[in-house]
């Protein structure tokens, strides 16, 4: 995913002198060929994240469209005191893109989890946050921000769901994309933990609960209407991402059904637990040891279908 937005990125430099890449250090062998092709849109500002992210926004109040760069837990929690007065405050053209999303980093511990991000960059007011869950989704959603103005994250992920793109299929920021359908239960996932919703979604219908899955890759603005369309015609809401389950994406979708009154049969929530992870580890270990698996989302729905929610069948289904 990471490679896919980097791609993407060297188009858009192409494209307009304005676009610069600032990086915190790292992304050496990623970014060589941008900084060989593009030597005046690159600056390393060093391991000095704060300063890299008063650095874009100076730039961005300048003119230049700019984006900053490095593993997801640094220029968002270590500058954040940059990224909402630097940055949100002045509206500024700046991307923040953070690769790692998750438990990505998982081998060097619980201080390059990137597991409170979406909540706290959703708090920023002028703030857009996305988390694509696809290489080729990162490709779009990258391509609509910038066509966009004003502050935006985008957390990339090192895993990818693993759908390809069907014909005539895009990514728009803003707008879920639905990735199946069903009535019995709707599976809302962000980033490329979406590879455990599928997997689930495959050990349901096996024993023929069908599950329409929406792929919310943009957490602010978020897809209301897509949160309540599940609500009013599947049996019920779960969410999954890899996160804490504190005011990431099970918070902004509860908030949405509390305050449009809407009542799906259950909702549940697949996520970090509020703690600070101790476990080291590559990611789909830690997904499984922390419950952010297929297997715990499978027995999440099936659970609540057996206390009773209701199943609500499509006409289709018969």
């Amino acid at each position: 995913m990471r490679d896919a937005f980097i791609e993407t990125l060297t188009e858009l430099a192409a494209e307009d002198p304005r676009v610069v890449l600032i990086t915190g250090d790292l992304g050496y062998g990623v970014l060589t060929k941008f900084v060989e092709r593009f030597p005046n849109q690159f600056v390393n500002a060093g391991v000095a994240e704060q300063n890299m992210t008063s650095i874009a926004a100076g730039m961005a109040l300048a003119g230049w469209r700019v984006y900053t760069y490095s593993i997801a837990n640094f220029p968002t929690l270590r500058c954040l005191e940059q990224v909402r007065n630097d940055i949100c405050y002045h509206d500024c053209d700046v991307t923040i893109v953070a690769v790692g999303g998750g438990f990505s980093y998982g081998q060097l511990g619980m201080s390059h989890f990137a597991t409170e991000d979406l909540a706290i960059m959703r708090a920023l007011p002028n703030m857009r946050v996305v988390a694509p869950t696809e290489k080729w989704e990162a490709q779009d959603l990258t391509r609509d921000l910038a066509r966009q103005k004003g502050p935006a994250y985008l957390r990339i992920d090192k895993d990818a769901g693993g759908m390809a793109r069907r014909e005539g299929e895009r990514a728009t920021v803003g707008k879920a994309r639905r990735v199946r359908e069903g009535a019995d239960a709707t599976i809302i996932a962000t980033g490329a933990i979406m590879r455990e919703a599928l997997a689930a979604a495959d050990s349901l219908s096996a024993r023929g609960v069908q599950c329409r899955i929406e792929a919310m890759h943009t957490i602010k603005p978020l897809d209301e209407e897509a949160i309540l369309s599940a609500a009013r015609e599947t049996g019920g809401i779960v969410t999954l991402e890899e996160h804490n389950r504190v005011g990431g994406l099970m918070g902004a979708v509860a908030e949405t059904l509390v305050t449009s009154g809407a009542r799906p049969g259950f909702f549940r929530s697949v996520a970090l637990g509020d703690v600070f992870p101790s476990i080291v580890g590559d990611q789909s270990y830690l997904r499984g040891r922390y419950g952010l698996d297929a297997m715990t989302v499978q027995d999440a729905i099936a659970s609540a279908l057996a206390t009773g929610a209701p199943l609500k069948r499509m006409a289709s289904s018969g």
